[in-house]
């Protein structure tokens, strides 16, 4: 069913979103600089996830009622043009994978800044840098309906924020040595294949 492959996408893409250093490293950086204890360092992720998550699924709202609109009133958006988005979409990510970034906070602002500031200008950054690249997802959801919408929401503002907080937390203990910048360069390949892989089986289980 096409609601399989919309929910095993949106899986796919947030467990990867939540594991790319970008989302999280940023804190773990200013963490270690501050000197914050991990119970400290996991409370700030959570916060700066949680607003990550909310400007992504508010986006999200927004592209699903397209999607909605569009399905009630295109007899061919559901059955063609919704997955030609999605390939289309995934050779998009995969052309720009390299220029991929989500947010950074320079020396100058962290070392004249109180935490409540840094606090702030974590969250603000992380608001303002919506995954993108989970969109196409909404837009498919709004084709099967506002359940969905509100499926895909909870499904990744939980497998984001908790992949988030895992990763800092093994990284904050030192437990995990892993080459970050060749994951989050091959990110963007990952998250395109998907899409395209998704707009394809949607297309076919028609």
């Amino acid at each position: 069913m096409k609601t399989d492959v919309i929910i095993s996408g949106t899986i796919f893409i947030s467990v990867l979103h939540g594991v790319i250093p970008n989302h999280w490293l940023p804190v773990l950086a200013v963490s270690r600089k501050e000197g914050w204890s991990l119970y400290e360092t996991i409370q700030i992720t959570f916060i700066a996830g949680l607003a990550h998550a909310i400007s992504t699924i508010l986006i999200g709202i927004i592209v699903g009622t397209v999607g909605i609109r569009l399905s009630e009133n295109i007899d061919h958006f559901t059955h063609i043009i919704g997955p030609a988005l999605l390939v289309a979409m995934g050779i998009y990510f995969l052309w720009r994978h390299h220029t991929h970034n989500h947010f950074k906070l320079r020396q100058d602002e962290i070392k004249r800044s109180s935490k409540p500031k840094l606090i702030s200008l974590l969250m603000v950054a992380m608001f303002l840098s919506p995954c993108l690249e989970i969109e196409a997802y909404f837009l498919m959801a709004g084709t099967v309906g506002w359940h969905m919408i509100a499926l895909m929401s909870f499904l990744y503002l939980f497998i984001s924020i908790a992949g988030m907080v895992v990763w800092v937390t093994i990284a904050y203990k030192g437990l995990l040595k892993l080459n970050w910048h060749s994951l989050e360069h091959n990110a963007g390949i990952i998250t395109g294949l998907t899409l395209i892989a998704t707009g394809c089986l949607t297309f076919f289980k028609h």
